[in-house]
């Protein structure tokens, strides 16, 4: 058996709510968009912004995860792209990019804390300065 890997992680915003469906057996799938945004330097030397859209489906979500599926709100999205296809009305073929979550988090409160206490509950990123790099693996 071949070895292969197919894995994406982003960090970004909802850009509308969530839309919920469910299969015949009672299987709820999440759909919803979510931007991420690269930044970097034209040869002018100012700083270009440019946004990607990606289609996240989600299997199974519980209630309170859809309901703070809201649009503008920052996620965590880790799963394996796919592709998918179809033929639209017309009799063209149609072809696109989806993201089947695996692991889905909110990168901000619901808890209703204020911005200061949002922050003060983030990732905690060790601080890694010329005075303390003892530490460094490297």
């Amino acid at each position: 058996m071949a070895f292969s890997l197919n894995k994406i992680m982003l960090i970004g915003n909802l850009g509308k709510d969530c839309e919920t469906r469910f299969t015949t057996g009672n299987l709820s799938i999440t759909n919803f968009t979510l931007a991420t945004t690269y930044s970097y330097k034209d040869k002018s030397g100012n700083w270009k912004d440019e946004t990607t859209w990606h289609n996240i489906v989600s299997f199974g979500l519980s209630d309170y995860m859809k309901e703070n599926l809201k649009k503008g709100k920052k996620f965590y999205v880790e799963g394996r792209l796919t592709k998918r296809d179809y033929t639209d009305k017309d009799g063209n073929k149609k072809y696109f990019t989806e993201v089947i979550s695996e692991r889905l988090f909110p990168l901000e409160g619901t808890s209703g804390a204020s911005a200061e206490e949002e922050k003060s509950n983030a990732i905690n990123i060790p601080d890694i300065t010329p005075e303390n790099n003892d530490d460094l693996p490297f």
